[in-house]
């Protein structure tokens, strides 16, 4: 796809304050662009879009069509985390532009090591500089702990 008219603003964050429109966009972006993010929640979506630094979005006009979120403690670690693009807007440069994006921001970009997880975009990534580590990756599958809310009510029953 080219981008030859249209002007495509990046941006850091959402809105401010995060509105129920903007998690809209973003739980639809995740639907039509990210198997591996369907069906996630827009509560669930605003915790952690409050616990990442830097969070850059992308946009056509008012339409999100990129998205990317980062962590990391500043100095040694880092995570790269939702590299999302409409799939309308793919092979534009678009992904790349988010992932430089998140790596030139000043909460990463003195990092000594930043990691991502992808499940078949690996390719994309190396073009980057990115490069596959399989001897320090491990995962723990948790399940959500309960709410104090729901703490209470099994307390009560």
């Amino acid at each position: 796809m080219t981008l030859d008219n249209r002007q495509i603003q990046f941006q850091e964050g959402l809105a401010e304050p995060l509105t129920a429109a903007d998690l809209q966009q973003l739980q639809d972006l995740f639907e039509q662009g990210a198997f591996w993010a369907a069906g996630r929640r827009q509560e669930d979506l605003a915790v952690a879009i409050a616990h990442s630094h830097p969070v850059i979005s992308a946009w056509d006009g008012d339409r999100l069509i990129g998205f990317a979120r980062a962590n990391s403690d500043g100095i040694y670690r880092a995570t790269i985390w939702d590299v999302v693009v409409h799939p309308d807007y793919r092979g534009a440069g678009l992904g790349r532009k988010l992932v430089q994006t998140v790596l030139a921001h000043p909460q990463i970009n003195k990092v000594e090591r930043v990691y991502l997880m992808t499940s078949h975009q690996q390719s994309f990534y190396a073009q980057i500089g990115f490069e596959p580590n399989s001897t320090t990756t491990m995962v723990l599958h948790q399940q959500p702990a309960p709410t104090l809310a729901e703490q209470t009510a099994i307390a009560h029953e």
